[in-house]
Protein backbone atom coordinates (compact mmCIF):
# COMPACT_ATOMS: atom_id res chain seq x y z
CA UNK A 1 0.00 0.00 0.00
CA UNK A 2 1.40 3.76 -1.06
CA UNK A 3 2.26 5.65 2.26
CA UNK A 4 1.03 9.07 2.12
CA UNK A 5 3.63 11.83 3.59
CA UNK A 6 1.04 14.69 4.91
CA UNK A 7 3.07 16.81 5.77
CA UNK A 8 7.12 17.90 5.86
CA UNK A 9 9.69 18.72 8.89
CA UNK A 10 10.75 22.11 9.17
CA UNK A 11 14.75 21.06 9.49
CA UNK A 12 17.07 23.89 10.73
CA UNK A 13 19.08 25.50 7.51
CA UNK A 14 22.80 26.25 7.73
CA UNK A 15 23.93 29.62 6.36
CA UNK A 16 24.27 33.70 7.11
CA UNK A 17 20.61 34.26 6.75
CA UNK A 18 16.92 31.83 7.44
CA UNK A 19 16.51 30.04 4.57
CA UNK A 20 13.54 26.82 4.95
CA UNK A 21 14.08 23.60 4.28
CA UNK A 22 10.62 21.44 4.38
CA UNK A 23 11.88 17.49 4.42
CA UNK A 24 9.12 15.63 2.70
CA UNK A 25 11.45 12.53 2.61
CA UNK A 26 14.54 11.37 4.35
CA UNK A 27 15.91 10.42 7.75
CA UNK A 28 14.04 12.90 9.89
CA UNK A 29 10.76 13.18 8.69
CA UNK A 30 9.85 9.69 7.16
CA UNK A 31 12.79 7.31 8.67
CA UNK A 32 14.50 7.22 5.32
CA UNK A 33 18.23 6.47 4.74
CA UNK A 34 18.09 5.47 1.10
CA UNK A 35 17.40 8.77 0.23
CA UNK A 36 16.16 12.63 1.11
CA UNK A 37 13.99 14.93 -0.93
CA UNK A 38 13.22 18.12 0.67
CA UNK A 39 11.80 21.84 -0.56
CA UNK A 40 14.06 24.58 -0.05
CA UNK A 41 13.57 28.35 -0.69
CA UNK A 42 16.56 30.62 0.14
CA UNK A 43 16.61 34.49 0.64
CA UNK A 44 18.74 36.54 -1.53
CA UNK A 45 21.98 36.94 -0.35
CA UNK A 46 22.33 33.53 1.11
CA UNK A 47 25.42 31.74 1.75
CA UNK A 48 26.14 28.48 3.09
CA UNK A 49 29.11 26.94 3.99
CA UNK A 50 31.07 24.76 1.65
CA UNK A 51 30.87 20.99 2.07
CA UNK A 52 32.01 18.08 0.48
CA UNK A 53 29.40 15.46 1.54
CA UNK A 54 29.42 11.83 1.57
CA UNK A 55 26.09 11.86 -0.83
CA UNK A 56 25.53 12.77 -4.37
CA UNK A 57 22.78 15.93 -4.09
CA UNK A 58 20.45 16.13 -7.16
CA UNK A 59 18.87 19.87 -7.51
CA UNK A 60 15.64 20.78 -9.53
CA UNK A 61 15.52 24.89 -9.94
CA UNK A 62 12.00 25.67 -9.61
CA UNK A 63 12.41 29.73 -9.09
CA UNK A 64 15.35 32.60 -9.05
CA UNK A 65 19.32 31.35 -9.29
CA UNK A 66 20.92 28.96 -7.13
CA UNK A 67 24.99 29.70 -8.02
CA UNK A 68 27.21 26.27 -7.08
CA UNK A 69 30.59 27.32 -6.40
CA UNK A 70 33.00 24.39 -6.65
CA UNK A 71 36.91 23.65 -7.21
CA UNK A 72 36.60 24.49 -10.81
CA UNK A 73 34.40 27.71 -10.62
CA UNK A 74 31.03 28.69 -10.80
CA UNK A 75 27.77 27.68 -12.02
CA UNK A 76 24.39 29.76 -12.31
CA UNK A 77 21.51 27.16 -12.23
CA UNK A 78 18.24 28.82 -13.41
CA UNK A 79 14.68 27.45 -13.20
CA UNK A 80 14.25 24.34 -15.33
CA UNK A 81 17.59 23.17 -15.43
CA UNK A 82 19.15 21.13 -12.53
CA UNK A 83 22.73 20.61 -11.44
CA UNK A 84 24.61 17.50 -9.21
CA UNK A 85 26.82 17.68 -6.91
CA UNK A 86 28.60 14.85 -6.80
CA UNK A 87 29.76 12.52 -3.52
CA UNK A 88 33.56 13.43 -2.83
CA UNK A 89 33.60 16.61 -4.34
CA UNK A 90 33.88 20.21 -2.94
CA UNK A 91 30.59 22.63 -3.24
CA UNK A 92 29.06 25.74 -2.05
CA UNK A 93 25.78 26.78 -2.60
CA UNK A 94 24.04 30.66 -2.63
CA UNK A 95 21.62 32.32 -3.58
CA UNK A 96 23.27 35.99 -4.46
CA UNK A 97 20.19 37.70 -6.22
CA UNK A 98 17.75 39.62 -4.68
CA UNK A 99 14.53 37.11 -5.03
CA UNK A 100 16.64 34.64 -3.54
CA UNK A 101 15.89 30.70 -5.40
CA UNK A 102 13.64 27.90 -4.63
CA UNK A 103 14.43 24.23 -5.32
CA UNK A 104 14.18 20.61 -4.95
CA UNK A 105 16.99 18.51 -3.73
CA UNK A 106 17.48 14.98 -3.73
CA UNK A 107 20.30 13.33 -1.74
CA UNK A 108 21.50 9.71 -1.68
CA UNK A 109 21.84 8.32 0.34
CA UNK A 110 19.68 10.90 2.71
CA UNK A 111 21.48 14.12 3.90
CA UNK A 112 22.91 13.68 7.66
CA UNK A 113 25.04 15.83 9.65
CA UNK A 114 27.19 13.32 9.80
CA UNK A 115 27.68 12.92 6.51
CA UNK A 116 27.72 16.43 5.06
CA UNK A 117 30.99 17.53 6.37
CA UNK A 118 30.64 21.47 6.28
CA UNK A 119 33.61 23.66 6.29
Amino acid sequence: MPTLIANPTRIQAAGNKPKLIDEFIGRINSKEDRLSIAHMRSPGGWVEPGQTPEFDEFTILIAGMLRVTHKGGTMDVRPGQAVVAHAGEWVQYSTPEADGAEYIAVCLPAFAMETVHRD
